[in-house]
């Protein structure tokens, strides 16, 4: 039977829609250029490309997880992030755009040659991606989830990047000293949790989104232990929900780190926090 690109397509969007799942016109293309391996220029130069019996099946399967508020990344198994294609399943968060915001925050003030630390690493996204556009940088992730940092080696494998990944409980097994600390750690206020999204509450590991009872646990916990780990100068950043910059700046300033300032994201909304250590 020949079914056809866009009538296939019209068909995943009214199964969506009926699931009153967001985006659905978005996520019925996106998923179908994905089975049939095709990009948006193909599909607009051949108004009549023909649909396989075998991404229509597929595509069918693919259709019914998002029904059920899968993440499309988690379906297709990978993201875009900052130009480069991340391989993600349910044991790391899907890199989101926002996240972007504190790599190139991070990348104005990364020198080549730099060592470079990621905290709470997950997929990797974030430790690859400076890697990846810099020279001549040493990068270590760490994670206390061993299934995450099977994410983040194959990400560096598939990229071509070197990056050392531990199995960590924060600083646990990290020695010497870096000159750059990043982290996006859990901070989701655990009463929040059951209020996400359910493509976040459900996919998503409750690990890497659970920040304790007010959120900025693991922000005291990384700033209490980082300094071990920095030499004057070395400058340490953190992603932050968008009501908490003003907390997390406040933890900064206590601890002794100077030049401490918030940066926005394209909504306007705190975004990143980062500061400087100056020895205290």
């Amino acid at each position: 039977m020949s079914r056809k690109f866009h009538d296939v397509c019209a068909q995943g969007k009214k199964a969506l829609i009926g699931a009153g799942v967001p985006d659905a016109d978005i996520d019925a293309n996106l998923l179908l250029m994905h089975v049939c391996d095709v990009d948006k220029q193909t599909i607009l130069m051949q108004p009549d490309y023909e649909v396989t019996e075998e991404c229509y099946l597929r595509y069918v399967n693919y259709i019914e997880r998002r029904k059920k508020r899968e993440p499309l990344q988690q379906i297709t198994g990978e993201q875009d992030f900052m130009g480069l294609k991340f391989y993600v399943n349910q044991e790391v968060l899907c890199p989101r755009y926002d996240t972007e915001v504190l790599v190139e925050e991070v990348m104005r003030h990364l020198h080549d040659g730099m060592r470079i630390l990621d905290v709470c690493t997950g997929s990797g996204c974030i430790l690859l991606s400076l890697l990846h556009y810099s020279n001549g940088c040493e990068g270590v992730g760490v994670d206390l989830s061993k299934e995450a940092l099977i994410v983040a080696k194959s990400n560096a494998c598939s990229l071509g990047i070197e990056a050392t990944f531990l199995e960590s409980d924060l600083f646990e097994q990290v020695s010497g000293k870096f000159d750059i600390i990043v982290s996006n750690p859990p901070y989701i206020r655990s009463d929040v949790i059951e209020t996400l999204m359910p493509e976040v509450r459900d996919y998503e590991p409750r690990m890497a989104l659970d920040g304790m009872e007010d959120g900025l646990h693991f922000y005291r916990e990384i700033i209490r232990q980082c300094k071990d780990f920095m030499g004057i100068g070395s400058k340490l950043f953190f992603e932050i929900g968008y009501d908490q910059g003003q907390d997390v700046l406040r933890l900064m300033q206590e601890a002794g780190f100077t030049e401490c300032s918030i940066v926005k994201d394209f909504a306007g909304l705190d975004r990143v926090v980062y500061g400087t250590y100056c020895g205290r």
